[in-house]
């Protein structure tokens, strides 16, 4: 599985490379502009991200504004609904807003409350047959 984690808290990042690592290949971003970056280059190469774990809340773009961008350039690429990368937004704060943003609008697969432990990480995982 590969995976980009876009993270700009640097621990935050550390622990979520702890978690994604021993399941495959992982890249990082500390923003939204890195991530994007991140991703065109990935389909450019022919071997786009299977997985994209991002924070919601990020300067200068937040996560709900990054998948939107992301979505986009899937349509822009003619990436078929079915093939979009899966996404899971992560937050310190359970805030309803965020969740119908993430899920409903944005289209990512799961949204999870940090701290993150490899319990929960890798049932969302499996649930969504990633591994």
């Amino acid at each position: 599985m590969k995976t980009l984690i876009v993270e700009d808290d640097f621990i935050a990042r550390r622990k979520l490379e702890e978690l994604f690592s021993p399941l495959g290949e992982c890249d990082f971003a500390t923003d939204g502009d890195e991530a994007v970056n991140a991703f065109r280059v990935a389909h450019d190469g022919k071997c786009p991200y299977d997985l994209i774990c991002m924070d919601i809340m990020m300067p200068p773009l937040d996560g709900s504004t990054l998948l939107e961008d992301i979505r986009d350039i899937e349509r822009e690429l003619g990436v078929a609904c079915a093939h979009e990368v899966r996404v899971i937004m992560t937050t310190a704060l359970e805030d309803p807003k965020n969740l119908v943003d993430a899920l409903y609008r944005g289209g990512a697969i799961s949204y999870l409350v940090k701290p993150l432990n490899r319990q929960k990480l890798l049932k969302e995982i499996r649930r969504h047959g990633l591994m």
